[in-house]
């Protein structure tokens, strides 16, 4: 369990989810193409995001956004450092 969320199960009540694996999704982008663009799609074809260049990216969790963030590279491995969390889902719909 990473340090980030151990500060989350300081309640008892959520103990018991603390080693529930959970889908993560880094999104870079999201983009709207023809069927026949994807059927020409070859090695080396570019698809153009929405986002613009720099942008952070979506950082879902069993298909919940849930924060933004930037890349960071680690020793030999890619990461994602948190810019921005989101509220909650339950927050945007009453608000």
């Amino acid at each position: 369990m990473s340090s980030l969320s151990n500060s989350l199960f300081s309640n008892a009540e959520l103990l018991p989810l603390s080693d529930v694996a959970c889908s993560v999704d880094v999104w870079l982008g999201t983009a709207t193409i023809s069927v026949r663009e994807c059927l020409h799609m070859k090695r080396h074809s570019i698809i153009r995001l929405e986002q613009s260049a720099g942008s952070d990216m979506q950082v879902v969790v069993n298909g919940v956004l849930v924060a933004h963030g930037e890349v960071v590279i680690i020793d030999d491995s890619t990461a994602v450092r948190l810019t921005e969390i989101a509220p909650p889902p339950s927050a945007e719909t009453s608000a």
